[in-house]
């Protein structure tokens, strides 16, 4: 039997926030959802290497300008960004699609945005809709490809 959403995130040490899921009360919607909530984790405590370890070998991440082709670049990047500009910032999202591709991979569809130290709520200028695909090996719910995109501007 495959694990449960809230299994999986307590391996990681991750608190569950059920109300993210909304409508997708699915088990396996749930278990895809765990990706965008263990990178979510890893925003709230500015941990770079708990936000690279999320993504598969040959991850790709594309931030702003930026395309990112290994969890080593991911890693290098959000340091850069957690010890300068993105110091104390977190993010806030919600799902709006999941998508099983096939029986282990989904696209998962978010809308929010990076919340800077200090503030309560995203700025327009900052909020987002993203794309994920999520993988599962062995059991292992990984992020093979995200990319975001800004609602606005």
């Amino acid at each position: 039997m495959p694990a449960t959403a809230t299994e999986i995130l307590a391996s990681y040490g991750v608190e569950e926030d059920t109300d993210f899921y909304r409508e997708f009360t699915d088990p396996r919607d749930r278990a895809a959802l765990t990706v965008p909530l263990r990178i979510t984790h890893a925003w709230k405590t500015n941990d770079a290497d708990e936000f690279a370890g999320v993504f598969t070998e040959n991850g790709s991440l594309l931030m702003q300008d930026e395309q990112l082709t290994s969890r080593e670049q991911i890693r290098a990047y959000m340091q850069a960004g957690f010890d300068g500009p993105l110091a104390g910032a977190h993010v806030k999202g919600w799902p709006l699609q999941v998508t099983f591709l096939a029986e282990d991979t989904a696209m998962v569809i978010t809308q929010g945005g990076i919340i800077l130290d200090g503030e309560t709520e995203t700025a327009p200028e900052r909020q987002i809709r993203a794309t994920w695909i999520v993988v599962e090996r062995d059991g292992e719910w990984s992020l093979l490809s995200h990319q975001s995109s800004p609602i606005r501007g």
